[in-house]
């Protein structure tokens, strides 16, 4: 379990990044955290592990504090950073240096999942293109079995075949006892892994909600008028016609569209919110 309480963190004296924030994370979920540029994400991550370290309040992951970087915490503990910088050695190399940090890393599975990449294991990492880098990372990641997994925007880089790639390694990776948080602006190309949706908007999270429940209290339909009824509570226009979000008054479960929901969100949380809240 993560654990956040009344954390406040900031960069400068001037303004707070987070004020008094508070969250929760429960293992057996894949998280998408989601919010415009300059809200916090990537922060968030870092100070979750141990990166950054907060002004006030705590974070904990099981029974550490993340401040204290324990090595049994770290070691259970995998984040790709979106900015990084890999030595000029070979992809074993990098192995057989970093994996020891990691006392679960699968060695089958790395190799496994280059494979599934298309990544010659030979390759000296800094010739190789962005994109392929980040292959190699995302794979060293899910073989290290670690505990936690946080990825901050994985499919940056990645072409079409490679992001479809990236959904199938991530799954067939995937744990009950594990929590894996993604940071993205791409949502489509997450939309059918995310389990759960948190969204973060001036330093404060405006949405926290299991799929499964908005599934089961909004319904998502297309149609070719911009106006659908008069309890829709946002409309917004894409390929193939009108996405309308409303409440789901019929009981029929439909696909969640992030990419919709999380501009709904944006312009009124409260009235998602408080929808989610009352049904």
């Amino acid at each position: 379990m993560i654990n956040i309480q009344n954390m406040h963190f900031s960069y400068s004296k001037g303004k707070s990044l987070f004020d008094e924030m508070n969250l929760q994370l429960n293992e057996g979920k894949i998280y998408g955290l989601l919010g415009k540029n300059g809200t916090g994400k990537s922060s968030l991550l870092k100070l979750i592990t141990g990166v950054l370290f907060p002004k006030k309040g705590e974070i904990t992951i099981d029974q550490f504090n993340s401040i204290n970087r324990h090595p049994d915490f770290l070691q259970n503990v995998f984040f790709l950073s979106e900015d990084y910088e890999l030595p000029a050695i070979s992809i074993m190399s990098y192995v057989k240096a970093n994996a020891p940090l990691y006392d679960k890393f699968d060695h089958s599975k790395f190799d496994e999942l280059l494979q599934i990449f298309e990544v010659d294991e030979t390759a000296i990492l800094s010739k190789l293109s962005y994109g392929q880098k980040k292959k190699v990372l995302i794979s060293f990641g899910v073989a290290t079995n670690a505990k936690y997994l946080f990825m901050d925007e994985p499919t940056n880089g990645l072409d079409i075949p490679s992001k479809s790639q990236f959904r199938k390694v991530l799954l067939s990776g995937f744990r009950e006892d594990q929590i894996v948080i993604i940071s993205t602006h791409q949502i489509r190309d997450l939309n059918q892994l995310i389990e759960s949706v948190i969204i973060i908007e001036e330093g404060k999270i405006i949405l926290n909600q299991d799929v499964n429940s908005l599934e089961e209290k909004l319904t998502f339909h297309k149609s070719i008028s911009e106006t659908d009824s008069n309890d829709t509570l946002y409309s917004e226009l894409m390929p193939g016609g009108y996405v309308h979000i409303s409440p789901n008054k019929e009981g029929t479960i439909s696909e969640v569209e992030l990419e919709v929901l999380f501009n709904a969100v944006i312009k009124d949380s409260n009235s998602i919110n408080q929808l989610l809240q009352n049904n």
